[in-house]
């Protein structure tokens, strides 16, 4: 796939740096934390473990270092670029050799850009990891608007306007012509809809994670199996969800003021969704990943906007891609993880909704891919490509 340049608009340099006294007041925070009782067999059941979030804090307070962590953020090349009246973050990594695809990356909630420092070099200088040359990208990961370094939109939006706005970034902004992109979570519905409606410019999406739906539903006896269990497993999940699609705002009023319960809400997903068992979230996770994910949020102060996502889905329509059955025709890659919370229905379904090309279905791993099996999803991205260029 041979991308022309447009012509590029600025770009600025960024660096992030918290002020020392918001760091005491943070630590401050967690530190004097008044703690409560849950059932004596309380477990993972009822939410995050009260065990094992007073274990985390006392790392956070006592052997966490944020300094360290900043410094590793700021090693990418990290900018913002003025898009849509959105500051947008990215990292943007030019690629190794003499033309490298450029592909975009886009994480989702509870998650950040922070998901993906682990494959971004890997992406873009595969010669240094064992890999070949030919195999390079120019990563550029943004960081969603309203979401840890990207300024916030006047009011909440969707993935479907979130892709209008990355897409103007690749094109308008960093003069792509062609580009590839990639996603889990929002990030899936962000590059499904880059498929869909921005199919001249994005030649390609590869997905872990199917968000969209079909407006005729299941057909087959698989799918409608499917069908059913999906609603049953997600009897548990929705709470989060109702509230943050309908009331985030009420939300954010506890959840600003605390640390504390940022970091419960979002470990429970990571524990919940991610292929570990019960009670053994660091087997894939260590204390550190955990708590610069967390602190991304805090320090940001978009816990809130962030999850203004789930309002502007349902004001855009839902999960429904298109309401007449058409569906996305630029070539697809689905790496389907068999742990991922949001279970993948048959084959036959997903063909429904995407023109796939590419489909890989995972011994092992969750909801969080670029963290939990990074090398299989870098093979993965890469395979796929392959057979797009």
């Amino acid at each position: 796939m041979l991308s022309l340049p447009r012509t590029p608009k600025p770009i600025f340099p960024f660096n992030f740096q918290v002020p020392q006294a918001e760091l005491e007041r943070i630590l401050s925070r967690v530190r004097d934390y008044p703690w409560h009782e849950m059932p004596n067999d309380g477990g993972w059941d009822y939410g995050t473990n009260l065990n094992y979030l007073k274990e985390l804090c006392a790392y956070w307070v006592d052997g966490y270092d944020w300094r360290v962590h900043e410094a590793a953020i700021n090693s990418f090349q990290n900018y913002t670029a003025p898009v849509d009246g959105i500051d947008m973050h990215f990292i943007y990594e030019k690629g190794s050799g003499a033309n490298p695809v450029p592909l975009m990356i886009s994480h989702g909630w509870p998650g950040s850009v922070a998901e993906f420092y682990e494959i971004i070099e890997p992406l873009a200088h595969p010669e240094r990891f064992g890999g070949k040359e030919e195999d390079a990208f120019t990563v550029v990961a943004p960081s969603l608007p309203g979401f840890g370094f990207s300024t916030r939109p006047e009011r909440p939006i969707g993935p479907r306007k979130m892709a209008e706005v990355i897409n103007n970034l690749m094109t308008n902004t960093l003069g792509f012509d062609k580009y590839l992109a990639q996603g889990g979570d929002w990030g899936g519905a962000v590059c499904s809809w880059l498929g869909f409606d921005h199919a001249s410019a994005c030649s390609g999406i590869h997905i872990n994670v199917l968000t969209m739906r079909h407006p005729e539903g299941a057909k087959t006896p698989e799918e409608h199996a499917w069908e059913k269990k999906f609603a049953l497993d997600h009897v548990m999940q929705d709470g989060y969800r109702t509230q943050q699609a309908t009331r985030p705002q009420t939300l954010s009023y506890a959840m600003m003021d605390s640390p504390v319960g940022i970091a419960a809400w979002l470990i429970e997903k990571f524990h919940d969704w991610s292929d570990v068992e019960v009670g053994k979230i660091e087997d894939v996770y260590s204390k550190d990943s955990l708590l610069t994910n967390i602190m991304i949020y805090i320090t940001t102060k978009t816990f809130n906007t962030a999850s203004w996502i789930y309002y502007g889905r349902r004001e855009e329509g839902g999960r429904i891609l298109s309401p007449g059955g058409n569906r996305v025709e630029v070539p697809t890659g689905c790496a389907v993880f068999p742990k991922e919370m949001l279970r993948w229905p048959p084959r036959s379904y997903v063909e429904r909704l995407y023109n796939i090309q590419h489909w890989t279905e995972m011994e092992s791993g969750g909801h969080f891919a670029a963290m939990e099996r990074p090398q299989w999803l870098i093979d993965d991205i890469r395979s796929f490509a392959r057979k797009v260029k």
